[in-house]
């Protein structure tokens, strides 16, 4: 059995030894199946740094994240999403964290928030690799790459024919919705390259 979590984060600033979580979004895909999506609004970490530049690429304010759930909170609705689906005593039963640049940026952001919570046992839900949604796209596109802006997910999914809304861009939400899409967009590539 396939377990994915598709999940996106919004952050507080870029480093995860200094910054915080804001929003996490996510989607749960068993054997190809979507079984649920989730949109939890969390206020950082107490001791974060908050960057008001990083808030504006969001979208939020300081005063918006403050009406948020509370820190350990949001992190007990995270967790009770997955525990649904894997046991986390079961060596055998985990999640692929699948997500754009998520192997660099929100996997230690996603370990971090488990740790300053006080739970050492983040592999016990999720495998140490990642599906990083970036490089499959890296490789589907090799041949247009040179021809593209940069190499954005907004950009990428664009390429790649999918509808783009650019002013939900940033919203953890949308752009776990616009990562899934590309997933699948270069897995059909994938697959009629190989043929």
């Amino acid at each position: 059995m396939n377990k994915i979590l598709f999940f996106d984060l919004e952050t507080t600033g870029t480093n995860p030894a200094k910054h915080g979580i804001h929003q996490i979004s996510g989607k749960v895909v068993i054997d190809g199946v979507v079984k649920e999506e989730f949109n939890i609004h969390v206020q950082p970490n107490p001791q974060a740094i908050i960057e008001d530049e990083a808030l504006q690429v969001a979208g939020v304010t300081r005063e918006e994240i403050a009406t948020y759930v509370p820190f350990n909170v949001g992190y007990r609705q995270f967790v009770s999403i997955i525990e649904k689906y894997v046991d986390r005593y079961d060596k055998s039963d985990k999640f692929f964290l699948a997500g754009y640049n998520v192997a660099a940026f929100d996997a230690p952001f996603l370990r971090g928030f488990f740790l300053q919570n006080g739970d050492k046992y983040f592999g016990s839900y999720f495998w140490s690799s990642t599906i990083d949604v970036m490089v499959l796209a890296i490789y589907a596109l090799m041949d247009e790459r040179a021809k593209m802006e940069n190499f954005k997910q907004g950009t990428v999914a664009k390429q790649l024919g999918i509808v783009v809304d650019d002013n939900k861009l940033h919203d953890a939400l949308y752009d776990i919705e616009i990562c899934h899409e590309i997933y699948k967009a270069v897995g059909e590539r994938l697959i009629a390259r190989r043929c």
